[in-house]
């Protein structure tokens, strides 16, 4: 009967019906929008369809050797994601490398955690004005106010995972002489890495924040935060919807990929595995 239940859970039709709902209520959600917006006829609040013709115009029309990006998404879309991309992965470094070697000493992590805690309490826009001092405005105060932002979710969740390795299994590996090396590829990491990819994602939505934000401030010439603020300045709201609607996209895309990757490296069964 069990064996029976599980096979059905894992059919192609068990796992189709929720994709297809998901989606379905996406586009209910969409043409609720566009039947809104036509009835009201306001040009505060385009139909989606409107917007979308408009991004593609805007961004997505150029030429197939350049991945149809046009002249402006080359300006706008790739140095806010080349910015992200820098933040998210010098964030992921600190941050998984100082948790783990927090998590494995207790004494460093009851040294360290008021310090933690008091950092990542503060508010990451309260800091721009220590970055601008430290950096001056352009790209690298941008960075740096995304790694800071970004780096405490990583931080915390893989000290937490890297004290939560089963102490059994570490007394096996020092029964079989592993080195500290060994015991950290082959048990602490893949023990920290579901708490590890928890912070990954948090740290990814704080990126994406943080991102515009940082493309808000004075200074900023590109990117879209700086659209968004541009196009606001000119009362063209239809570029403003536009830019947010990217930023959804993105957000989605972005963590679709990161879900993905994570499924890869740490597959279905790790939480069962690990308390089995």
């Amino acid at each position: 009967m069990t064996g029976t239940q599980g096979n059905a859970s894992g059919s192609p039709r068990a796992t189709a019906v929720p994709f297809l709902l998901r989606w379905a209520v996406l586009l209910v959600a969409v043409a609720c929008w566009e039947l809104a917006a036509r009835a009201r006829g306001s040009v505060y609040f385009p139909p989606p369809l409107r917007i979308a013709r408009h991004a593609r115009d805007l961004w997505f029309s150029g030429a197939v050797d350049h991945l149809f990006l046009t002249p402006a998404a080359v300006d706008t879309i790739l140095p806010s994601l080349g910015r992200m991309a820098a933040g998210f992965a010098l964030a992921a470094v600190a941050g998984i490398t100082l948790g783990i070697a927090m998590g494995r000493s207790r004494r460093a992590y009851a040294l360290c955690n008021p310090v933690l805690q008091f950092a990542r309490s503060v508010p990451p826009p309260a800091l721009v004005p220590v970055f601008v001092v430290v950096f001056d405005f352009g790209t690298p105060m941008q960075v740096a106010s995304i790694v800071f932002s970004a780096v405490w979710p990583v931080l915390v969740n893989s000290a937490e995972g890297a004290r939560a390795t089963d102490p059994l299994r570490l007394e096996v590996a020092a029964v079989l002489r592993l080195t500290a090396p060994e015991r950290l590829w082959f048990l602490i990491l893949p023990s920290a890495l579901p708490r590890i990819f928890a912070g990954l994602r948090l740290s990814l939505s704080l990126c994406l924040i943080l991102m515009v934000f940082s493309e808000l401030l004075p200074g900023a010439d590109d990117g879209i935060g700086f659209t968004l603020t541009d196009a606001q300045t000119r009362s063209d709201l239809l570029t403003v919807w536009a830019a947010l609607m990217l930023l959804g996209a993105l957000g989605y895309l972005l963590n679709t990929g990161l879900l993905a990757v994570e499924k890869r490296l740490v597959g279905p069964r790790t939480s069962a595995g690990r308390t089995a």
